[in-house]
């Protein structure tokens, strides 16, 4: 049955920014298509736990600053010691910093590509060795808008976003005759942490609202079932693909 191939039991699934926002999100529903989760938070990993076990799975995780690429195989290899295998990756954890680009500090620009870009990449670098071994293995990078647009006061983060669209084809270019996938799921403009500014911005909020044509804002959940396609043997030969969950903002 096609339903079957949505299911994820038995699958681990590392996700990056898991405590709040999209990656808890997406985190959940992870749990409720079956998989266990091992989660990466920067402080304390929230309420995720809890949502997690509600769904019948386990939760175990680690604080990383992910701003510091060095963490990656730390971090995929404590994944291995406490589940034994993995099976998903999900490059959730993003930064962003604005400001005009005639300003733009270099600090603000390598912590924001370190953190969306270089960590990143390690990460996949890390857990595609696990996944190339045993044949198999779904990375899901979190791209974004902007790696379709140029957007305003954030040239570290369109830079980081496009590249992430970029690099995600690549590396399915590369590890797929190994049984390995690597899309991405561009998220349109989603109540988060990200978007507090904009969202309190009444003009810039109305602008954007304008042109959705939902007519609104995502959320988390919309996150959901893009993410348990793209890791479910449904997407089996889907890959290199990033796929919009938008409310059809590209479209306009």
């Amino acid at each position: 049955m096609i339903l079957d191939d949505f299911k994820l039991n038995g699958k681990v699934a590392i996700v990056t920014g898991c405590n709040t926002g999209l990656g808890q999100g997406m985190a959940c529903a992870l749990a409720e298509a079956g998989a266990d989760i091992f989660g990466v938070y920067r402080s304390t990993p929230g309420d995720t736990p809890l949502l997690i076990e509600k769904c019948g799975r386990r939760f175990e995780g680690i604080q990383a600053d992910l701003s510091v690429p060095a963490n990656a195989e730390d971090i995929v290899n404590k994944a291995l010691d406490t589940y034994k295998h993995i099976d998903i990756l999900i490059n959730n954890a993003g930064i962003i910093r604005r400001e005009d680009s005639i300003n733009f500090s270099e600090q603000d620009w390598d912590d924001v590509l370190n953190t969306n870009l270089k960590t990143l990449f390690f990460l996949s670098q890390a857990a595609a060795k696990h996944f190339i071994r045993q044949k198999s293995g779904r990375i899901i990078n979190i791209a974004s808008m902007l790696s379709y647009q140029g957007g305003i006061r954030v040239p570290s983060y369109t830079a980081s976003k496009s590249a992430v669209k970029g690099l995600t084809m690549t590396l399915a270019n590369e590890w797929a005759p190994y049984g390995v996938t690597v899309n991405a799921i561009a998220p349109g403009y989603m109540e988060t942490n990200n978007t507090t500014a904009l969202r309190a911005d009444k003009a810039r909020n109305a602008a954007i609202l304008e042109r959705i044509p939902a007519g609104r804002w995502g959320t988390p959940d919309d996150m959901k079932g893009a993410v348990v396609f793209l890791a479910s043997n449904a997407a089996a030969y889907v890959n290199g693909f990033t796929l919009a969950v938008d409310g059809g903002w590209l479209s306009r």
